[in-house]
């Protein structure tokens, strides 16, 4: 289900997504330029309070590595502010980066320690230097990458990082062995190797933590598409606590057989109202009438399948159903029956009459249509046989008629109504027996 959604809105999906992954790679380049920013200041600062020890560490040329080491992290923020300026050309264009820049970018970003600890084995020596603070810029970089949402580049950029480090401790610790008075601890290739593999294992997890993110935004995406569709389906013609139980339980609104109770309703004389009026108060006395009568379905767990102009179908038992599909149907006719005449005789309304049918039986109902537009509807004989059945109310001038199905239903909940028999309906072989109850 998630899947065939996916598709259907792809292009805009992976569109946003590519977007806001651009804006996420934004966000780990500016921490990346703060980052060495601070470390350049850091240094400075180090380099002002601790300058004769840092003298006795290179050797006395401290000076000439300081000039190199500032030089080289000056150029790594070139270099990053420059990947932001890219970023940000891709933001404001919307479009998605080029499918070996993000592979390129994490080259030459794990260089940048590389670069650092070549130029310092130059001046503390091939066996010291993996003891330098210049490897644990490796994981900061691992860890930013999780901020690209993409597992590959967590891996490549960890698997980049342990290579570096392991070809440099092996290159270094075969240069220090040619030394004479070095520790053999730091000869001693195990404990880099498992350094090194620590950054893979970093890489690994930091894709691991990828996956779970893209995880969690796609079941975000699933949850706002579903509401969405909720809401388009149903829109304003269910109450708040239907709404909210279809949210929650997320239904499957694909075609399926399902029990119902199916009313029509009719206002009585339209054509002849609506031909003396202007368009504006046909519409106006429409809206007086239908804002209590959806309020009455709603009420009684019904949904205003369609308006008829004149009048509209509602649905009890479908989507959701409380086992009382009939009971509702018809409390909520009665009380609509009521209101019409309270509201007209508060002169609310314009005096009008309506008749309603009630019919019930088993339809199949989902959502049909296109991915351009869909609706939700019930298709059965049910709702062809509720529509006559309201057509009835002219022959026996009456205003509230229900198939012998919702009269049967009823049970201990019935009141009196008149019989009126078996009625031949059009479209139909067989009559059907009906009950009048107002």
């Amino acid at each position: 289900m998630r899947l065939r959604r996916l598709k259907r809105h792809q292009p805009a999906f992976e569109s946003e997504l590519a977007l806001e992954i651009l804006k996420s790679d934004k966000l780990r380049v500016t921490i990346l330029i703060c980052a060495f920013g601070l470390m350049l200041l850091a240094t400075l600062t180090l380099a002002v309070f601790g300058f004769e020890d840092f003298q006795n560490i290179f050797h006395g040329q401290f000076k000439s590595f300081l000039m190199i080491l500032l030089s080289t992290m000056i150029f790594a923020l070139v270099c990053l502010l420059a990947e932001l300026v890219v970023i940000n050309r891709l933001i404001t264009e919307r479009r998605k980066a080029p499918l070996l820049l993000p592979y390129l970018s994490a080259l030459v970003e794990t260089c940048l320690p590389l670069a650092g600890l070549l130029i310092t084995a130059q001046y503390v020596g091939p066996a010291y230097v993996l003891l330098t603070p210049a490897p644990f810029v490796y994981p900061l970089l691992i860890v930013l990458s999780t901020l690209r949402l993409d597992f590959k580049l967590c891996v490549f950029t960890g698997a980049l990082a342990a290579f570096q480090y392991w070809t440099l401790a092996i290159i270094f610790i075969t240069q220090a062995q040619t030394l004479s008075g070095t520790e053999p601890m730091l000869l001693t290739a195990p404990p880099h190797i498992l350094k090194g593999f620590l950054f893979l294992l970093t890489g690994l997890a930091a894709g691991a933590v990828t996956v779970q993110i893209k995880k969690r935004l796609l079941k975000s995406f699933d949850i706002v598409e579903e509401r969405n569709r909720i809401s388009r389906t149903f829109g304003e013609y269910v109450s708040p606590i239907v709404m909210k139980t279809l949210m929650t339980l997320k239904p499957d609104l694909q075609s399926e057989k399902r029990d119902v109770c199916v009313m029509f309703l009719d206002i009585r004389d339209f054509t002849g109202f609506a031909e003396k009026r202007t368009p504006e108060e046909v519409v106006s006395y429409l809206e007086s009438l239908f804002e209590f009568m959806i309020e009455i379905v709603n009420r009684h767990h019904g949904v205003i399948n369609k308006f008829l102009g004149d009048g509209f179908m509602a649905v009890f038992g479908a989507p959701l159903s409380d086992g009382d599909d009939c009971l509702n149907g018809v409390s909520a006719a009665r009380e609509i029956l009521t209101r019409v005449e309270e509201e007209v005789a508060l002169g609310n309304v314009l005096p009008t009459t309506v008749g309603i049918g009630l019919h019930a039986g088993e339809a199949v109902t989902g959502s049909i249509g296109s991915s351009l537009r869909k609706e939700y509807t019930v298709i059965g004989d049910v709702v062809n046989l509720a529509s006559r059945i309201e057509k009835l109310n002219k022959r026996f001038q009456s205003r509230l008629l229900v198939s012998e199905n919702v009269w049967h239903s009823l049970g201990e909940s019935s009141t009196e109504a008149i019989p009126r028999g078996n009625v031949h309906v059009q479209g139909r072989e067989n009559g059907i027996g009906i009950y009048q109850l107002a």
